[in-house]
């Protein structure tokens, strides 16, 4: 398989890369030591179609394949691992729910304004009791009205580790409508935070790493939405929720090769500048073989990626190459922004240089949307089906 760029695709890279190169770089030490949500770089990315990437133009997206968006998450992430969690939250999670199983409406009044970035989007499934055992949540959607046919429902419940949950306009919530009937159950739903009362933000998380992207607490209370703001029919949502996170662990993937690119562009430039016994410690073989180890498992990584974003553009099954690719590439991000803490000794351990950034961010990949323990069990039941 030739996972060569198209011109145009190597032009959409670029075009990334340098935006983050002038204006994400210079604030990335800035926004980790705030932790504060980069309102402006999200208009300037909302500006260069960046905040709908494979959403299609006629809901205001920029309609790229699966190729051109992970590669410009990859860019995106290598200036900041938390601005790249901001985008792959609201694209591939918010954004791609509302696009694959909303109706006409729903499209064209919720994914509009969130491809065309006047709007941020979040996911709402995890719980304090349900992370991997998503039929084990508690928030419930009471009809109101005919059960058959309800005018509305009201949503109780919390949600936990929410990305963007705290500066959202559109909440994808996940809820039971059946208590008990386990996954075959679970419902989903377009929330408004700005209009839907009962819903509350109960703070936000002090996180390692990942900053700048809010880490948000929900909680529900007696909050009625209207029956039209339901995502498809009820007890699909576990269904949906599988499916958008298989999509979205290809752009986790991205996150974790720009981070580990990242890691890796600051260890080159270390190696041969600093020198011990008389010349650049890069003359030393032990850290070539660091170099050469740390660009070889990121080349991997990024085959994997384009292997399964291959698989979804032609429409086949990609449940296990997503799960390869993420589990691959977040692990390999660890690994290797371990090896430039390594290679630049001491000062690797301090906040004067980026790569202990890097690594606090990598970690976040080998836990959300599907831990590393969770993703060999789907390979193996692949493997075994």
């Amino acid at each position: 398989m030739d996972f060569a760029l198209t011109q145009e695709q190597r032009q959409i890279r670029d075009t990334v890369a340098e935006f983050v190169d002038e204006e994400v770089v210079p604030r990335a030490a800035e926004i980790d030591e705030t932790d504060e949500f980069p309102a402006d770089l999200i208009d300037e990315m909302a500006e260069l179609g960046l905040m709908g990437m494979p959403i299609p133009e006629e809901y205001g997206g920029a309609g790229l394949d699966y190729h051109a968006y992970p590669e410009a998450l990859v860019e995106i992430s290598r200036g900041s691992g938390g601005l790249g969690t901001i985008v792959a939250a609201h694209v591939s999670l918010a954004c791609n729910m509302v696009y694959e199983f909303g109706d006409e409406s729903q499209r064209e009044r919720y994914l509009t304004p969130m491809a065309e970035g006047e709007e941020i989007g979040a996911f709402a499934l995890s719980e304090p009791g349900a992370g991997s055992d998503v039929p084990a949540m508690e928030t419930t959607a009471e009809p109101v009205g005919d059960a058959d046919d309800p005018d509305a429902y009201t949503i109780d419940g919390g949600k936990l580790w929410i990305s963007n949950g705290s500066v959202a306009d559109t909440v994808v919530v996940f809820a039971k409508t059946d208590p008990e009937a386990g996954g075959k159950g679970i419902s989903s739903f377009v929330v408004r935070p700005g209009e839907d009362d009962g819903f509350h933000v109960e703070g936000t998380e002090h996180k390692l790493g990942d900053k700048g992207c809010p880490t948000a607490e929900l909680r529900f209370d007696g909050m009625e939405i209207p029956a039209e703001r339901r995502l498809g029919e009820e007890g699909e949502g576990f269904v949906q929720a599988l499916k958008t996170l298989n999509g979205g662990r290809i752009t986790i993937a991205a996150r974790s090769i720009g981070l580990a690119q990242a890691a890796l562009d600051d260890a080159l430039e270390y190696a041969q500048d600093r020198e011990q016994f008389d010349q650049p410690i890069s003359e030393f073989q032990a850290i070539q073989h660091k170099l050469a180890d740390m660009d070889t498992k990121i080349q991997a990584a990024r085959y994997l990626m384009h292997a399964a974003a291959d698989r979804k553009m032609r429409g086949d099954r990609y449940v296990k190459e997503a799960a390869q690719a993420k589990l691959y590439a977040s692990e390999m991000a660890r690994e290797v922004c371990n090896e430039a803490i390594q290679i630049h000794g001491g000062y690797g351990y301090t906040k004067d240089f980026a790569v202990e950034r890097y690594y606090r961010d990598a970690k976040l990949s080998e836990i959300y949307e599907g831990t590393s323990e969770v993703l060999r069990n789907t390979i193996a039941d692949q493997l075994l089906e």
